[in-house]
């Protein structure tokens, strides 16, 4: 009981919380899911501010806190606490599967994990980092500067709103967020960033570089996957390996030393499509294709008679795999054509990701 007084008597607060474009259900218990550093938590905090529940009646409980290091947390004695204290809104954070054998009877149930939950009776919320609007909200500068700055700081919320100390603030989640041996992955996974690769290739690269077992590594990427640390993308026209994509484009580059600027907005365009929920296939190295048909190419500096010569080179290709349409994303030029009956259009990044916005 001295540990849920604890924790009754320290509930977070969110310093300075920029709105986000999701909204947790009012009438249902909810299991709130996304890779670490999304900003679940002050989702959470801020839902509770906007809603005005009182503090007394909220219990707040980080199932990551130290103080569970040597303690657990008891079913029974959670259930008493709250009834005993009229506990309305119970919230549950850094959640793992069987954490709890059932969870309590409350009025209202909120559980923060990194992947989704196998309850039915838990309304799933995924929440993505900041897509290009979102983070938007959180610039106060012209949207060019925005542009270089998104460029520069990537999609955890952390980043957002002008940071001087950006380094280090990714050097602390870096360092804070992931075990020793991830580490170390994750390294190896950013040097490989928009390449084709096998979770059997991933290993065999890893092993030259620090000590893993292969069933660890397995495991680790296959919860990687699960949480949304990286991406598997199937290729329509490559079938040997998927692309392998990391979360965040600027912590890619974080851990790497010169990266391509055209893998990081190459990077960016497929996170892009992903949060809002559109499927995508790679078509080789010739870009991204949607279920409609629409393949969408990384072009950030490329002058439309450049393009329109690849396009030519490029049309019988377009053409066996049914292309509709193609949309070619750039950091500032406009420019658009047709071959036969095939439109191509290119637009800035700053415009094409919020027409691609759900």
């Amino acid at each position: 009981m001295d540990l849920l007084e604890h924790f009754n008597n320290q509930q977070p607060k969110n310093s300075n919380f920029i709105s986000r474009k999701y909204y947790l259900p009012q009438n249902a218990n909810i299991n709130l899911y996304g890779v670490r550093g999304a900003g679940k938590t002050s989702l959470v905090l801020d839902y509770i501010e906007e809603e005005e529940i009182e503090v007394e009646s909220t219990l707040y409980i980080d199932i990551d806190s130290p103080h569970f290091m040597f303690n657990s947390l008891n079913i029974i004695d959670l259930q008493k606490y709250i009834e005993q204290n009229s506990i309305k809104v119970l919230i549950l954070d850094h959640y793992e599967e069987n954490t709890l054998p059932y969870f309590p009877n409350v009025e209202k149930l909120i559980v923060i994990s990194r992947v989704k939950l196998n309850d039915t009776h838990l309304k799933a919320v995924g929440l993505f980092p900041l897509d290009y609007e979102e983070f938007l909200a959180f610039e106060t500068s012209h949207t060019q500067r925005g542009f270089n700055h998104f460029l520069r700081s990537g999609t955890l919320p952390a980043l957002a709103g002008g940071h001087k100390n950006s380094f280090q603030i990714m050097k602390t989640f870096f360092q804070s967020s992931f075990s020793s041996n991830e580490q170390k992955l994750l390294l190896v996974l950013s040097q490989h960033n928009t390449k084709h690769l096998s979770t059997h290739q991933i290993y065999t690269i890893a092993k030259d570089n620090f000590k893993v077992s292969k069933d660890w590594l397995y495991k680790t990427i296959k919860e990687f996957t699960n949480e949304g640390l990286i991406y598997f993308i199937d290729d329509k026209y490559q079938k040997s390996g998927k692309k392998m994509l990391l979360f965040d484009f600027a912590f890619a580059k974080f851990l790497t030393i010169g990266q391509p600027f055209i893998i990081q907005f190459d990077t960016m365009i497929a996170l892009t499509l992903i949060k809002h929920h559109i499927k995508i296939e790679t078509l080789g190295i010739h870009g991204y294709l949607t279920p409609k048909m629409e393949l969408i190419i990384p072009a950030p500096f490329e002058s439309e008679d450049s393009l329109w010569v690849k396009s030519q080179n490029k049309f019988a290709l377009y053409k066996k795999h049914g292309i509709t349409s193609v949309t070619i994303v750039t950091v500032a030029n406009s420019y658009e054509y047709n071959i036969e009956k095939l439109h191509f259009e290119a637009m800035p990044f700053d415009e094409w990701s919020i027409l691609h916005n759900e």
